[in-house]
C-alpha cells in the first residue's frame, strides 16, 4: 500500500468522523478549516526535515521560497 493512498485514507476517514460527530448540523467553511488544519503541521513537519532551509522545503512543497515564507508568517512559524 503506497503512503499516498495511507495519507488519502487517513483523511477520509478523519472527514467521516467529522461529520458524524455534526450529527446532522450542516459544517461552516470546511474547506478553509480543513486546508488550516493540514497546513500548519505540513509546514512544520517539512521545514524540520529540510533542516529549516527555507528554499528546499519550498522546492519539497512545488511552492515559490516566497510563498512558503508567507505561509511560514502567516503560522508564526518563521525564524
Amino acid at each position: 500500500m503506497s503512503q499516498n493512498y495511507n495519507l488519502h485514507e487517513c483523511v477520509r476517514a478523519s472527514l467521516q468522523a467529522y461529520f458524524r460527530d455534526l450529527d446532522g448540523t450542516d459544517p461552516a467553511d470546511l474547506y478553509d478549516m480543513l486546508v488550516k488544519a493540514v497546513e500548519r503541521p505540513l509546514l512544520e513537519v517539512v521545514m524540520e526535515q529540510a533542516g529549516r532551509n527555507q528554499s528546499r522545503a519550498a522546492q519539497w512543497l512545488g511552492l515559490n521560497r516566497n510563498t512558503l515564507r508567507k505561509k511560514l508568517l502567516e503560522h508564526k512559524l518563521a525564524d
